[in-house]
């Protein structure tokens, strides 16, 4: 019996495409670096020390420490300071990018009917941000406020998407077995891979992803309306 639903954000829940998020979110934090280095030495730097974070399975290294210690090498300033900078433009400028999210009623409503129905609800996004830029992007849907049974982030997860090893830290920390979960999410490779596990999977195509053109094996799918109709559906917990 399912008894959590785990969320994707970006594209899911967040009602946005990922490519023109990921563009505008560059180009204001590239902005916010100029002091300290060039645009494109550092967005190269930023996408590198992302992939190496992505790419990293070493259970003793949360997202976080992999990250800073690929971004600040051979850098003439510490991880400390770094983070400094980063935090104020998480606190002052990252809010500005809520204006290119389509106002969208739809995930807060999904979310109070799971949450009434006695689900647990994860925000299962891919760990690479800080807890306080997830927290903001829960902000503009207004779905900050819900008691969630976890929040993946940087700094308390050890994989990211799109490896097994995700899922699998997620079910540790929860105490719950795969059957008992259902993921929802709007990318092929990322989210639908949590069904290797046992995991049910809801795809979302409002803002599909499937980059690599993987067979779409899915036990569900439909639009974010269609997931609201799901969730209003499901048996009480």
């Amino acid at each position: 019996m399912i008894r959590t639903l785990l969320f994707d954000l970006d594209g899911t829940l967040l009602p946005v495409d990922t490519d023109q998020f990921v563009e505008s979110y560059l180009k204001i934090l590239s902005k916010t670096m100029l002091k300290l280095m060039e645009p494109n030495y550092f967005i190269d730097k930023l996408m590198n020390s992302t992939f190496a974070t992505i790419n990293n399975l070493d259970p003793t290294k949360t997202n976080q420490e992999v990250f800073w210690e690929h971004f600040s090498k051979d850098l003439p300033y510490d991880a400390k300071e770094l983070m400094l900078v980063f935090d104020t433009f998480y606190d002052i400028e990252f809010p500005k990018l809520s204006s290119i999210i389509k106002k969208n009623d739809l995930p807060a409503a999904i979310l109070e009917t799971a949450h009434k129905k006695g689900y647990e609800i994860v925000i299962a996004t891919s760990p690479i941000f800080p807890e306080k830029a997830i927290l903001e992007r829960l902000n503009w849907i207004n779905a900050r406020h819900f008691p969630y049974k976890f929040i993946t982030t940087y700094e308390n997860m050890h994989f990211t998407k799109p490896h097994k090893e995700y899922y699998e830290e997620i079910m540790e920390v929860i105490g719950r077995r795969p059957e008992e979960c259902l993921m929802i999410g709007n990318d092929v490779e990322e989210d639908m891979i949590a069904g290797i596990l046992g995991i049910k999977t809801f795809l979302v195509t409002d803002f599909i992803l499937n980059r690599k053109n993987k067979a779409i094996e899915v036990d569900f799918s439909g639009s974010l309306k269609d997931l609201y109709t799901f969730v209003k559906n499901l048996k009480e917990v």
